[in-house]
């Protein structure tokens, strides 16, 4: 049984909640006085068809005649999370996208954005009018940060508590409707990050319901999510249920699924597995591709890996290694998990199989990690130089742009772009965008609020990033402030020129096949020895490319192996035209030569099609 509100049309509501220990179940509307109690039918399942209901009604349920709380599986509430849940009509809103194709996975060019910072205003109608600098820039793909309702006005998304209802901070449901309408519109598609690992502390009422937690694992959030105990057949129901309502109601195209690795669940068929084959049948009965693209730290192909050989069969994951191999390479950081990286190898490697990690010893972790990515589609992973993750998760909230030189900040988006992967950037780094992605919060409770902030301080309680001595308020509202992006910023001075950039690379990603072909067996990666030179070659039957980086601070020699047509020089980071110090590379190579390369530096070359 579908566990949420249903609104039918013509003010006929169905009602259901799932309370298996609750003796009685009613629902309190706000205008009434008297609450209308509801039928208990198997399985704990609480159930009522009611008329006279208008689409802005507002409710609570009733438990035990004790004590009021809003719907574990409310649409909207628009009062808060401590507040009543309003009955939504999701038939009433005019989709304007019935032709929309969605974007196929492996020609995706990501942009994850919060919604909170993306704009002053900070909601989904202010996002909608920087749609076309987007699609200009090359982007084709939205990954917006959770939008379930949470605590407050400002937070990352990760503590919400009610994953039916949209944040009414940010416009409601309606909002994000006109946002992936006006996407639709425009060709693009809307991949909707989801917390299905844990819930957060404030407004968290579930338990009160029934067990959809269970003590048998801890996460860092406390108690798990009950996808393996006893009663858990309606937990992981509550939750693929809420994937299919984000299809079904919201036309997102796809799911980025937070923490997978805090999932804990020994099931003979995981929660992940049933949630991929529910899509998957979704999918082929709406005849559009939906995707699910995992987010974990536990190098494990099993996630993507097809059912038939013994995985769960999603589509894609986030690949962290291959962010940790270039960040530590280009700023020598050897804190935390960057430890295991920072030589040229590793990205190298990364290049060539995804993970770099495949169990060999990890120091950071003092354990062999991962296993063996080298079979997987190179499209089943997600690459960046940032995201919301490796910069919030900084003490002082850095962008990249503010650790490395200009010229740094132009070898890092050529690597990226040019990857055999599918590309992500995070909001404003197209431009070099430098204010800081804080941590922040908005609870409401005064002890949560100050064990948010002792939290963040023993977090990092060893580090002394820059020299402050405790990282800034969670809760203070100006750091909130502070972390939103500068778009005007784009249009200056060395912005502009990174922004050009970064729109050219994507139209050559886009139209050069060598580059849009992201087969593993059409690669090669070489190195020179002692010194920081990545040799890059791909193609795709008549288009081949080669790519040089230079990821030393001063010039750098390199073999050029000559073969066949000659090679004629696409793009180079360090010309003038870039804000360079000019290239040291010819424009057309026709023989076995060694050249140098600018210091931080790459240049792209096409092999020539002579007639």
């Amino acid at each position: 049984m579908i566990p949420y509100i249903q609104y039918l049309g013509d003010n006929r509501c169905e009602f259901t909640v799932w309370a298996p220990f609750l003796n009685n179940l009613a629902i309190q509307f706000i205008d009434q006085d008297n609450a209308i109690h509801m039928e208990k039918k198997s399985h704990g399942i609480f159930f009522k068809s009611l008329e006279n209901i208008s689409p802005d009604t507002l409710y609570y349920y009733r438990l035990n005649d004790q004590y009021n709380r809003p719907d574990p599986a409310s649409n909207f509430q628009p009062h808060g999370v401590h507040g009543p849940s309003q009955v939504i009509d999701h038939t009433s809103f005019v989709w304007q996208d019935k032709n929309r194709e969605g974007i196929p996975l492996a020609k995706m060019i990501m942009y994850e954005l919060h919604t909170g910072t993306f704009t002053q205003k900070g909601n989904f109608d202010a996002v909608i009018p920087r749609l076309d600098a987007l699609c200009d820039l090359g982007v084709n793909t939205l990954n917006i940060m959770p939008v379930a309702q949470f605590p407050g006005e400002r937070n990352w998304g990760y503590d919400g508590v009610y994953p039916y209802a949209v944040q009414n901070s940010y416009g409601g449901p309606d909002g994000l409707k006109r946002l992936i309408n006006a996407c639709h519109q425009k060709k693009m598609s809307v991949i909707l990050d989801v917390v299905y690992n844990h819930l957060g502390p404030e407004g968290n009422y579930l338990a009160q319901f029934a067990p959809y937690f269970t003590n048998k694992y801890k996460t860092p959030w406390g108690d798990a999510i009950n996808f393996d105990n006893a009663h858990s057949d309606m937990v992981r129901n509550f939750f693929i249920q809420n994937a299919l309502y984000w299809f079904k109601f919201y036309h997102i195209d796809g799911l980025r699924l937070d923490a997978v690795h805090a999932i804990f669940d020994m099931s003979a068929k995981p929660f992940l597995q049933e949630l991929s084959e529910k899509v998957e049948d979704y999918s082929k009965k709406k005849k559009r591709k939906i995707y699910l693209i995992a987010e974990s730290d536990l190098n494990d192909v099993r996630l993507i890996r097809p059912k038939k050989t013994g995985g769960f069969g999603l589509d894609a994951q986030w690949c962290d290694d291959f962010h940790h191999s270039l960040h530590a390479l280009v700023t020598g950081e050897k804190t935390g998990y960057y430890q295991d990286f920072g030589k040229l190898e590793h990205l190298k490697k990364a290049f060539k199989e995804g993970f770099v990690y495949s169990w060999q010893y990890s120091n950071f972790r003092k354990k062999h990690h991962g296993n063996s990515s080298i079979n997987r589609p190179n499209e089943q992973f997600i690459v960046f130089s940032q995201n919301h993750d490796q910069t919030g998760n900084r003490m002082l909230g850095e962008r990249i742009s503010t650790l490395v030189s200009f010229e740094a900040l132009k070898l890092i988006a050529g690597v990226v772009l040019f990857s055999p992967y599918i590309p992500l950037l995070f909001m404003g780094e197209e431009y070099g965008e430098e204010t800081p992605f804080y941590y922040f919060v908005h609870h409401s409770d005064n002890d949560l609020i100050k064990a948010v902030r002792n939290g963040r301080i023993a977090e990092f309680k060893d580090l002394q990033w820059q020299g402050a001595p405790t990282p800034p308020d969670p809760y203070d509202k100006e750091n909130f402030m502070k972390s939103k992006i500068r778009w005007e910023k784009r249009e200056n001075d060395h912005h502009k020129i990174l922004l050009n950039l970064y729109t050219c690379l994507i139209q050559l990603r886009k139209t050069i096949p060598a580059i849009a072909n992201l087969k593993k067996n059409n690669l090669k990666i070489h190195n020179e020895k002692m010194n920081l030179v990545l040799k890059l070659e791909r193609w795709c039957q008549n288009s081949h490319i080669f790519c040089v980086m230079n990821f030393h601070k001063e010039d750098q020699s390199f073999q050029m192996n000559f073969s066949g047509n000659p090679w004629g020089k696409i793009l180079d980071s360090s010309d003038r035209i870039w804000d360079g110090p000019g290239s040291s590379l010819p424009q057309r190579i026709n023989q076995t030569e060694r050249l140098i390369i600018r210091p931080l530096s790459f240049s792209l070359y096409k092999k020539e099609i002579l007639s």
